[in-house]
């Protein structure tokens, strides 16, 4: 269940998130209202206004108002919710599904002229959008009344007091010189070229860990008892060669084709994309937890759980008087229905795992693997139902099996509910916490299978054998390896597992810092000529959370940071970042012009047209002519793999 929790990062991709829609809506007084409206994509959300010091706030910008004055600040209207964000300590407001913002505004003379735009954030649990903006233009005749002097002044002193504290902003514009060409060509043909390999293997890992999945249900306590049943079940049947065969084959299909199936109707129900956002929701993480814990205390004797009996009994009973090919789909259901107390957790697993892919494909191909890997023994047992005498039976070794069990599901419990308290920020699992509970669980795992504890369940006799004293000598070693953690050893072999750096109090090993050398390209890769040194593009923003939780919990790392601060040039690029330029910079996208106006505009547009990307974290590794060297990276807290993603640019760029 380890491998089936571990992830590859999302390779680089553009995402369009949010689908906004303007349109101008006349009142009365010769006054109107500019409406964006957005459709948001599920998993994703957008920030309201008036967020000071935080994520990227709706903004209305003008550029060109003639005969048109605006009246008040940037409206939110619709399902606004808030919530405390620990990153930016402080209270975030967003809209999930629909966002709607309204700029009141006043006709001054009949002929106006509007040029203006929205600009917002979007973020999901994984990434971050740069400032996006929705362009909003029109010219025309308006209706207005006359007013009198005195009302006209009055107003105006009230438009003025309102625009002190307005969230409009207006763009300022002054000379800046082109960036340089070459270093601007696009590049993406060749990181895909790098990618190309590491996709392939990421199905495949897909794949084999569900059946490396399906071949441990076979050993929970579960799934083993119901071998006897499948093996009486075919003994009954005909026993012509070639009919065991057809049968051993259509009943070991009927498990994949009943697992797949199950795979793909969750994944279709709540789609890809949501079974992403549910990996990382406080809610979803607590039931799970509470799920294994209930499963925990279950396989250590409490009580005996499973599903109802009349419900395997009438399907076993239907079995048994149908004939042909729909009795032993029905035996092959009833094994689904009876094995799930133990499998449900490691099928959970896998889907939270392959939820990042983003597509149907994984949680298809996750499924498959594991319906495999459960289907091919049970398969051979109806084949051969002579081989259930070599079987061991059912005995002490399965309570073994089921209190071992019991503890790794306490021990992922953990890691479910510390997702859920990093989510609000309740800070009742930080990492010293969270390892000391991991410590006690495993230590006590050791000293069950040295026999030192017994369970309500266990034979009086309970007794230390071989296999158990090794697994126990390796669980106590997993033990004394955690203790360092306690006073902030990094622990790179669960470091996907416990909470970040940042959450621990008490830290004897300090860390080093990681700094940026430069925050602008240009500059950055001119110094990294003259040094002779490779360089590391983070594509990052003020207001992405998942930008801080990499800097937090990866970069952090005294591995990491050697290798960033001594190895490589790192250039950080603010996409966010509301620097006017000193001109503005006109350019072509997907043949419309656009005219980019701040020094964030300018970093967004340099990663979609260079490196076709356009989410935060964005990480790319380049030599000194601004070519790839290795694959590019998004938000993945996996330590080693980020080391190794750079010792692999580094010796590419040997070669």
């Amino acid at each position: 269940m380890l491998m089936l929790s571990t992830v590859l990062s999302m390779s680089a991709q553009m995402v369009d998130p949010v689908h906004f829609t303007s349109q101008l809506k006349e009142l009365a007084n010769g006054e109107a209202e500019i409406i964006f409206t957005g459709k948001i994509d599920a998993g994703w959300h957008v920030y309201s206004t008036n967020l000071v010091g935080g994520p990227i706030p709706a903004t209305f910008n003008k550029r060109k108002m003639e005969g048109v004055e605006t009246i008040g600040k940037l409206k939110a209207r619709g399902n606004e919710q808030q919530k405390f964000d620990k990153l930016f300590d402080m209270e975030v407001r967003y809209f999930e599904g629909i966002a709607t913002f309204v700029q009141k505004i006043k006709f001054t003379k009949e002929k106006y002229l509007i040029d203006c735009y929205l600009e917002y954030g979007a973020c999901n649990d994984e990434m971050c959008m740069p400032p996006s903006s929705v362009e909003f233009k029109k010219s025309g005749t308006a209706n207005i009344k006359q007013e009198k002097e005195e009302g006209k002044k009055e107003e105006k002193k009230e438009k003025e007091e309102e625009e002190s504290k307005d969230t409009t902003i207006a763009v300022v514009s002054q000379p800046h010189p082109q960036p340089s060409a070459s270093l601007w060509q696009p590049v993406t043909k060749e990181l895909q070229n790098f990618s190309d390999t590491p996709q392939e293997n990421s199905l495949w890992y897909i794949f084999f860990a569900g059946l490396l999945g399906g071949f441990l249900a076979l050993l929970t306590p579960c799934v083993w008892p119901i071998i006897p049943m499948t093996v009486s079940f075919f003994l009954k049947r005909n026993k012509e060669r070639s009919k065991a065969i057809r049968e051993a084959f259509t009943y070991g299909l009927s498990i994949i084709v009943i697992y797949v199936f199950l795979g793909l109707l969750v994944t279709l129900l709540f789609g890809a994309n949501a079974l992403n956002a549910m990996s990382t929701n406080a809610w979803f993480n607590i039931f799970f937890a509470l799920l294994l814990i209930v499963f925990a205390a279950s396989f250590f004797g409490a009580f005996e759980l499973t599903l109802p009996s009349s419900w395997s009994n009438k399907i076993d009973e239907k079995s048994e008087s149908t004939t042909g090919l729909l009795s032993i789909f029905l035996m092959a259901f009833t094994l689904v229905l009876v094995s799930f107390s133990c499998t449900g957790p490691i099928i959970g697993f896998l889907l939270v795992a392959v939820s990042t892919q983003g597509s149907i494909l994984g949680p298809t191909l996750g499924m498959l693997g594991f319906s495999i890997g459960l289907a091919i023994p049970f398969a051979i047992f109806a084949l051969f139902p002579s081989l259930l005498k070599s079987a061991p039976k059912s005995g002490g070794w399965m309570n073994t099996i089921k209190v071992v069990l019991g503890f790794i599901e306490l021990a992922f419990a953990l890691k479910f509910l510390s997702v859920a308290d990093l989510a609000y920020g309740w800070r009742l699992l930080d990492r010293e916490v969270f390892l000391s509970l991991w410590i006690a669980l495993f230590g006590l795992m050791g000293a069950y299978l040295m026999g030192w504890i017994r369970f309500p369940h266990d034979d009086a006799e309970h007794r230390t054998n071989v296999p158990q004293f090794f697994l126990g000598l390796i669980s106590f070693a997993f033990t004394i390896y955690m203790i360092p953690g306690l006073w902030g050893a990094p622990l790179k072999a669960i470091s996907a597992f416990t909470p970040p750096m940042y959450t621990q109090d008490y830290k004897i090993i300090q860390t080093t810092v990681v700094e940026p050398k430069f925050k602008d390209f240009e500059q950055g890769m001119a110094y990294a000529k003259e040094q002779g040194k490779p360089v590391i593009i983070d594509f990052t923003g003020f207001g992405c959370v998942n930008c801080r939780k990499m800097e937090a919990a990866v970069w952090t790392d005294q591995e990491v940071a050697r290798r960033l601060n001594d190895d490589y040039v790192l250039i950080s690029l603010y996409v966010d970042d509301k620097t006017p330029l000193a001109e503005p910079m006109e350019v072509e996208v997907a043949g419309q012009k656009r005219t980019l106006y701040t020094v964030g505009d300018k970093w967004s547009h340099l990663q979609a047209t260079k490196f076709g990307a356009n989410t935060q974290p964005f990480y790319v590794l380049l030599d000194t002519d601004g070519k790839p060297i290795a694959p590019s990276r998004s938000y993945n807290e996996d330590i080693q793999e980020y080391i190794d993603w750079l010792d692999q640019g580094l010796s590419n760029l040997k070669q």
